[in-house]
C-alpha cells in the first residue's frame, strides 16, 4: 500500500482536482446525497450513483442480519452513511482526501458510523473483521485490482464480500485507449499528474478470484433502460 507521505500527496491532488470538477459540494448539499437538484453539473452522475447504491443497500438487507462494513475511498461519506440502512449494522468508512473525511464526520453523526482519515493496510485492522468491503468509485486509484484485493481479503470474516460498484472496467483491447483519455482529461483540467494516479482495469483482472457480476452494463436490458455505465462485482472468499 501507499506509505504516508505517499498518501498525503495523492490526498492533496486529489481534492485539488474535485475543486476544479465543481465535486466538493456543501455540507447542506451533501447530507442528502444521492438526491441533488436537477441544475447541478453532476446531477446525472447522481442520478446514476442513487440506482447503484440502492441496488447495493437492497442486496444487502435481503442477507437480514447486522454487517460490520468497511468502505474504502469512501469521500464525503455519503454512502457509508446510507449503508447503515441495513439494521443495527456497523460502518466504517475511510480515504485519504482530509477535506472530506472533516465532512464526513461534521454531517453524519452517528454511534455506528465511523470515519478514518488514511491509506489503506490491513495491519490497520489486525483486530477487526468485517462482513462486506465496499470500493465505490475508488477501485482505478489502485494500480493493481490482484494486489488491493488480496489484502482486503485478509480483513474480511468467513464468507464476507467485497462489493465493486460505480466504476469502469473494460475490455482488454480498450484500455490503451481509456489511458489515453485520461491523461488527455487531466492535462486539459492542469493536472497532468492525477493521470499516473488512475488507473483502468479490465474484467480479466479478476479472474484470480471468486467474483460474480450483479449488474452488468453491457446486458440488452440496462442498454434499452437507463444506461447505466459501470458493473456490480461481488467478489467472495
Amino acid at each position: 500500500m501507499e506509505d504516508e507521505a505517499e498518501s498525503s500527496d495523492f490526498g492533496d491532488l486529489y481534492i485539488d482536482v474535485r475543486y476544479k470538477e465543481q465535486r466538493v459540494l456543501s455540507d447542506k448539499l451533501v447530507m442528502f446525497l444521492p438526491d441533488i437538484e436537477p441544475s447541478h453539473i453532476h446531477f446525472k452522475e447522481w442520478e446514476i450513483r442513487k440506482r447503484s447504491s440502492q441496488r447495493l443497500v437492497n442486496y444487502l438487507k435481503e442477507k437480514d442480519k447486522p454487517l460490520n462494513i468497511l468502505e474504502i475511498g469512501c469521500g464525503n461519506g455519503w454512502l457509508s452513511s446510507k449503508l447503515l440502512a441495513i439494521k443495527h449494522s456497523k460502518v466504517t468508512g475511510m480515504d485519504v482526501n482530509v477535506p472530506e473525511i472533516l465532512q464526513a464526520k461534521r454531517v453524519f453523526k452517528n454511534d455506528d458510523l465511523e470515519f478514518i482519515h488514511g491509506s489503506f493496510n490491513p495491519g490497520m485492522f489486525l483486530k477487526e473483521k468485517f462482513d462486506v468491503i465496499v470500493f465505490a468509485a475508488s477501485i482505478q486509484y489502485f494500480q493493481s485490482v490482484k494486489d488491493i484485493l488480496d489484502s482486503v481479503f485478509s480483513c474480511l470474516n468467513t464468507n464476507g464480500e467485497i462489493h465493486i460498484i460505480d466504476t469502469n472496467f473494460y475490455k482488454q483491447d480498450e484500455v490503451a485507449n481509456a489511458t489515453k483519455r485520461t491523461k488527455e482529461y487531466y492535462e486539459m483540467l492542469g493536472y497532468p499528474e492525477m493521470a499516473t494516479h488512475y488507473f483502468h482495469h479490465s474484467i480479466v483482472d479478476l479472474q484470480p478470484f471468486n467474483y460474480k457480476i450483479l449488474f452488468n452494463p453491457k446486458s440488452l436490458i440496462n442498454r434499452i433502460g437507463k444506461k447505466d455505465p459501470f458493473y456490480w462485482v461481488v467478489v467472495k472468499n
